[in-house]
């Protein structure tokens, strides 16, 4: 009897729905190649990976917006409350150690001292970008590019393609009163802050609200078209996880995928794979699909250690933003209104890049996190968030690694994490610390309840270098066109690509890779 239910055959398997998978769609369905995609999570909206956020209820109460990010956000490794026991071998299994269900998630073998107990993941239709925050810098060259297997003038004019793609735009909330009063404040200290680019624009039809970028953005050439791309040229399947691949010799033949709704179990045949499940789920596909020759699969782990605080503005600031609606006569100011600030006016959107000699990335804005939310009686018109993001030295002890023994809530590896951070991290996000709240204090003063803090590890959702890109199968898992080393039609994307030290927002340069690995795919690439 077969093991399979039943069989498809496309040309590209695309797993994982989130902004990278969709971006290969994008670029190879209108060259000609019959695309299907799967992914693990349900689709959540009609257009397949819609930005949540644009919900007229998330418009107006941004805070809100909190609780469905929370809802979609799945701890990686959660230690059970009995704590940690380790043995000589943490990853062996042991008969008189009771593991728990896989329904609650927790992990017997993570060390807490190692773990990044914010790190979670999506399983969605659209991943991470169905409740992103859609912010999309460049690299700074020199501070997060620097060496990099990618020339940055290569990666420059890629950037030039990944924007419009995503709708990227510094103007968003460039007119906004908050805006342009909070950046006057921090100008003096920071030169260089400025407008920071998101994707997304305001409507037209109602500039009170935003439509924010998700993946049915990029999807938009294939699901706006008319008439559509459909049937075997281009189509998706919710809630079908990919279990593992299977190869001979350097082909991948077939996947084996669940139909986890029907529990039927699927084999999709195809010329070419690609996976682009996110930087924990994507080694862990590979992992358990038996692909263990690779030392770097799972390791040179970075992250984005943050530092958080909310400022209430000064009386003085406000009185400018008042000032401001008065002489432009923007909005009308209510005289009921105990707050002189225009009842829609934007939040403000800024940022501080990274730089040599500032080792980290500052947002400065009001946006809906996993945490962060004000409570009802705060008027938000007043309050300003600080996220600072650092970086972490490159470490190939650093890394996440798959246990066999227990498995997660999807039935696959168990992933642990080993992550310590240098002397050299541990000095930077202490002076990074004391640069937030510097700017904090040209703003205003702290709002009780959020004072400056360290977050916990992880908590960025930002992890890089674990299927990293590079010129050798000992230091990295892909060749510079994100093939798979030993493969000749695996290929990989997302942020596990990225290969340096960085501080900033990866989603804007892991789509620009993708672009290219597309091109590989298609024979166009180069590298």
């Amino acid at each position: 009897m077969s093991e399979f239910d039943s069989t498809l055959q496309t040309d590209v398997l695309i797993i994982g729905m989130g902004p990278i998978g969709c971006t290969f769609a994008r670029h190879l369905v209108p060259a000609g190649r019959n695309v299907l995609m799967i992914d693990a999570g349900a689709q959540l909206s009609q257009r397949p990976g819609e930005n949540l956020k644009n919900a007229f209820v998330y418009q107006r109460e941004i805070d809100r917006f909190t609780w469905v990010i929370q809802g979609n956000m799945n701890q990686a490794s959660v230690v059970p409350e009995t704590g940690y026991s380790a043995t000589l071998n943490p990853f062996a299994y042991r008969p008189d150690r009771q593991r728990p269900t896989i329904r609650h998630g927790q992990n017997p073998h993570q060390d807490p001292a190692k773990n990044l107990p914010g790190a979670a993941v999506t399983y969605a239709v659209g991943g991470m970008f169905t409740h992103w925050t859609c912010n999309t810098p460049r690299y700074h060259p020199q501070a997060e590019w620097h060496d990099a297997p990618v020339p940055f003038d290569e990666l420059s004019a890629l950037y030039d393609e990944a924007e419009p793609m995503l709708n990227v735009n510094t103007n968003v909330f460039s007119q906004a009163l908050r805006h342009r009063a909070v950046e006057a404040r921090l100008r003096a200290a920071y030169p260089d802050v400025a407008a920071l680019p998101v994707a997304g624009e305001r409507m037209a039809h109602n500039d009170e609200f935003v439509l924010w970028t998700g993946s049915d953005t990029i999807l938009a050439p294939l699901i706006d078209r008319d008439p559509p791309y459909d049937g075997d040229r281009f189509r998706w399947l919710p809630q079908h996880r990919a279990l593992r691949l299977e190869s001979d010799g350097p082909r991948i033949t077939h996947a084996v995928v669940d139909d986890l709704m029907n529990w039927k179990r699927l084999r999709i045949e195809a010329e070419t794979f690609v996976v682009a499940c996110g930087s924990i789920l994507t080694p862990q596909l590979l992992w358990n699909s038996a692909i263990h020759e690779l030392p770097a699969l799972g390791r040179y782990l970075t992250e984005h250690p943050m530092t958080f605080t909310q400022v209430v503005l000064r009386a003085d600031v406000v009185e400018e933003i008042a000032d401001m609606a008065r002489r432009e006569r923007q909005a009308a100011l209510s005289e009921d209104d105990p707050v002189p600030i225009p009842m829609h006016d934007p939040a403000p959107m800024l940022w501080l890049p990274c730089t040599p000699e500032r080792e980290w990335h500052a947002q400065i804005h009001r946006d809906s996190f996993s945490y962060g939310a004000l409570p009802p009686d705060i008027d938000d018109r007043l309050v300003v968030d600080l996220r600072f993001f650092a970086q972490t030295d490159i470490n190939a002890d650093n890394r996440v690694v798959f246990d066999d023994t227990n498995r997660d809530k999807f039935g696959m590896p168990q992933p642990t994490f080993e992550f310590v951070l240098s002397e050299r991290d541990r000095r930077r996000i202490h002076q990074m610390f004391g640069d937030m709240v510097n700017a904090a204090g040209l703003l205003g003063g702290i709002l009780p309840g959020s004072e400056p803090q360290y977050m916990p590890p992880g908590l960025a959702a930002h992890f890089m270098g674990v299927h990293r890109m590079g010129h050798s199968d000992l230091d990295s898992v892909t060749d510079t066109n994100s093939r798979v080393w030993g493969f000749d039609n695996l290929y990989l994307g997302g942020n596990g690509m990225i290969p340096t030290s960085t501080a900033g927002n990866p989603t804007l340069t892991s789509c620009a890779l993708a672009i290219r690995a597309a091109r590989a795919i298609l024979g166009a690439g180069s590298g």
